[in-house]
């Protein structure tokens, strides 16, 4: 156990996501829930309504409420759900509640990609040419298009997870493309503004995770190559990056911290670049908040980012200098899905007929919030559980990877988990 300085907190509001609420952190932890096997390990636990998101997760005055009648002091707002969402930050600062998470306004400046474009210029942060300006006509976004050169992609402003989001070829099927990414943008965002980026081909997904305190410090803690998507969801995540040069791993650091102080960043952040092929790199977006895939880094640098996260909203200072943060060995993170690999890999739902993992140790992590006999639900995202994996190198770690996969067995009436060799 150990003393929060500065603020006092003594018990924390998880909004979502068990693996939280698991660790052991000297503090109490009260997590909302639905059906969850963390209960066991809470302190407290508070229904927060009915499964459907909106009714619970994504409900604010419902959060609130447990916040204040459990006597938490702070909220964790987990991975998704309202852990990026600038209203719930602020209502949380109205409501004398410490929002475990950035200021309201780096999440807003960082929500809005042709925003979060414009400060990262400023910054000095490489950014991918592009047009992200407020004349949304035709001709105006196809005159852009035909000036950084096809192929190009067309992002919905407020997009995210690939929604609104095409790639185009040639001019020729620009209008088709740019209609279909606003149709897109509007179901899923209400706005259909869009902007306009150069493609990288071949390129990859390489994140920096950092941190900012409130003492104007900020430090970065080496980056992830989370490449390996499908259908813009990330699959499998490895720390540090593969064949990165440690000067390019440089450049990368400092350019994610340039970035964080830009916008005054306090608590755990990602910063995503798309890097090509002679490794250039180019600002992407910013996630306010931390990631699923956080355990990597926690792996190859021995840290604890949660208790990071809590101690920096407590008022303290980062707990290492950025000379201190070493990088050691290799990490892999397979999410494991309910899925079916037999019909196009579509979400499944139902009990939990068998379910069997590896043996954690101290370098292997199974982060789950289901046990056998539980009932996966549909209304949200198939990703129920993480296998985590560190070794000496990246060899030997994928040898792990593989290793441990083959461990993890689960069936259910309606999906089974499926193991591809590379």
């Amino acid at each position: 156990k150990y003393k929060l300085a500065g603020k006092k907190i003594t018990k924390v509001l998880i909004a979502n996501r068990g693996e939280i609420a698991c660790r052991k952190l000297g503090v109490q932890s009260v997590p909302s829930f639905k059906h969850v096997m963390f209960l066991k390990q809470a302190d407290e636990a508070y229904s927060i309504g009915p499964a459907p998101s909106q009714q619970s997760y994504l409900s604010m005055e419902k959060i609130i409420q447990v916040a204040k009648t459990s006597a938490a002091q702070a909220i964790h707002p987990g991975y998704g759900f309202l852990s990026e969402n600038m209203e719930f930050a602020e209502l949380c600062k109205q409501e004398g509640i410490i929002f475990i998470g950035p200021p309201p306004s780096a999440i807003r400046d960082m929500g809005i990609k042709s925003t979060s474009k414009s400060i990262m210029a400023a910054a000095g942060v490489p950014v991918v040419e592009g047009y992200h300006g407020e004349d949304q006509s035709d001709q105006c976004l196809k005159e852009h298009a035909g000036r950084i050169g096809y192929p190009v992609m067309i992002k919905a402003v407020r997009g995210g997870g690939g929604k609104g989001m095409r790639i185009v070829r040639s001019e020729q099927e620009f209008q088709e493309q740019l209609e279909s990414a606003r149709r897109e943008a509007k179901k899923s965002f209400s706005d259909d503004a869009v902007l306009i980026e150069k493609f990288v081909d071949t390129p990859r997904h390489v994140e920096v995770q950092v941190f900012g305190d409130h003492h104007g410090n900020a430090v970065y803690l080496f980056e992830r190559d989370c490449s390996v998507q499908r259908r813009h969801q990330k699959i499998i995540e490895e720390a540090p990056a593969p064949g990165i040069k440690p000067e390019v791993r440089k450049k990368l650091g400092e350019a994610a911290v340039r970035a964080a102080k830009a916008v005054n960043y306090v608590g755990a952040g990602t910063v995503e670049f798309i890097m090509d092929s002679k490794h250039n790199f180019y600002f992407m977006e910013m996630n306010t908040r931390l990631q699923v895939e956080h355990p990597v880094t926690e792996m190859i640098t021995g840290t604890d980012l949660v208790e990071w996260q809590l101690r920096i909203a407590a008022g303290e200072k980062i707990p290492l200098s950025q000379e201190e943060i070493t990088l050691q060995g290799h990490a892999f993170e397979a999410r494991i899905y309910a899925e079916d690999p037999s019909n196009n890999f579509m979400p499944g739902a139902g009990p939990l007929v068998h379910l069997s993992t590896p043996r954690a140790d101290p370098s292997t992590r199974i982060e789950t919030g289901v046990r056998q006999g539980d009932e996966v639900s549909v209304h949200y995202d198939p990703m129920i559980a993480k296998l985590v994996v560190w070794a000496a190198d990246r060899q030997a770690a994928l040898t792990k990877l593989r290793y441990s996969l083959r461990q993890y067995n689960i069936n259910s009436l309606h999906f089974h988990l499926a193991v591809e060799e590379d």
